[in-house]
């Protein structure tokens, strides 16, 4: 049988780390430098099962949870967080797949038997410019059309855009009266009319292929419908929203990780030769900030801990864990890369080390919707008992 059928969580860590070391670092440094998305470690994530990680067994999926996911994700970050990234984006494409209204199971059983087997990509292309960070509000709206409806749409922050096999995309409901009547619905890469409208070009999380996707009257069966009409937004809030912030986080801990790591081994291997001794034995302000570098790597892996169990028994607390976690997350992955720039200097600088890139994924991790900013307002008004929406 198939190992990817019985998959534990230490098997499905050990394949994460295989990859990493094997595929991911050796190429994560001139894939950031071009801009190139990594097909090889799409096919070797493929070929491990890991594409499928939350599906059924049932689906030739491993059938584990969210625990697995974040130790999965942060390991795949610690080695390059672009391909983190699309593994994400990933896992999100294929829980709200899985999560489908029960009328569109026949059509998309192939679909999540083919990521089962890793041969199936998935992301989301829920963002739009219109709407900016509140990417629960799409501008755009579906229009019935027979058996189906058309959509036109600008999607924006589309990781793995013209590399996926699929597109789990929102629109306004046809009869939608306001910004949370969404819809959402799946195209496949091939449908007629959706392209990619341009070049991704960031400043960090370069090779994860984050382009816009353009929608030009695209037609979407009502097979391919996976939420009733108007419905869209309790799927974004109690499905994408909760492990969109568990995988940031977990992203935003391998980048932490690695940037302890890699500031450990310049102030272990530099030195003052006319002193004969390493930076880290030389300079005790240095090794202070390598100390709170590791506090706060800690204290954000205790808080992905915490937010796990949470999504596993949900209680009263639940939503505000979710919403704090990648706030969080996003301040402290700044904070330790920036730590870590400053205490490896100019090699960090000079890009000598790969300090630089790590520090540029954090920033570029930080600014996904919702934002910091905008989830500060969502906390804020959840402790003073106000509607969130």
């Amino acid at each position: 049988m198939d190992d990817r059928w019985i998959m534990t969580h230490d098997a499905a860590v050990l394949k994460a780390q295989e990859i990493a070391g094997r595929v991911l670092a050796p190429s994560a440094g001139q894939n950031d430098k071009v801009g190139r998305f990594s097909t090889e470690a799409v096919e070797a994530l493929g070929e491990s099962g890991l594409l499928g990680l939350l599906l059924p067994v049932d689906f030739g999926g491993a059938g584990l949870g969210p625990g697995t996911f974040a130790v999965v994700t942060a390991t795949l970050a610690e080695a390059d967080a672009s391909v983190a990234m699309v593994y994400l984006m990933h896992i999100l494409g294929t829980a709200t797949i899985l999560a489908a209204r029960p009328g569109a199971a026949r059509a998309l059983t192939p679909i999540l038997q083919e990521i089962g087997a890793g041969r199936h990509l998935s992301t989301l292309a829920i963002s739009e410019a219109g709407s900016r960070s509140h990417f629960w509000a799409p501008i755009s709206r579906a229009h019935r059309n027979g058996d189906g409806v058309r959509i036109s749409a600008k999607k924006s922050w589309v990781t793995s855009a013209g590399h996926a096999q699929s597109y789990v995309v929102s629109s306004l409901a046809p009869e939608g009266a306001g910004p949370t009547d969404s819809t959402i619905y799946l195209l496949a890469a091939e449908t007629p009319g959706l392209s990619v409208a341009g070049p991704w070009d960031g400043m960090g999380l370069r090779a994860n292929a984050s382009a816009p996707i353009a929608l030009d009257d695209c037609q979407v069966p009502s097979d391919f419908q996976l939420t009733d009409d108007c419905e869209g937004f309790p799927t974004m809030q109690n499905v994408v929203l909760p492990l969109f912030c568990l995988g940031t986080a977990a992203v935003a801990l391998g980048l932490c990780r690695a940037a302890v790591a890699g500031t450990v081994s310049h102030l272990k291997s530099a030195k003052f030769e006319h002193l004969g001794q390493s930076l880290g034995e030389s300079l005790p302000t240095l090794r202070a900030q390598l100390a709170a570098m590791q506090i706060d790597t800690d204290g954000l892996s205790a808080r992905i801990d915490d937010l796990i169990e949470h999504l596993e028994k949900p209680r009263e607390t639940t939503t505000l864990r979710v919403l704090e976690t990648k706030a969080a997350a996003g301040e402290v992955a700044i904070s330790v890369t920036s730590a870590a720039m400053r205490a490896c200097g100019g090699a960090a600088f000079s890009k000598h080390l790969s300090i630089e890139r790590l520090f540029r994924d954090a920033h570029a991790g930080a600014v996904m919707a919702p934002t910091g900013d905008v989830l500060r307002e969502f906390i804020g008004k959840s402790l003073l008992g106000m509607p969130l929406f």
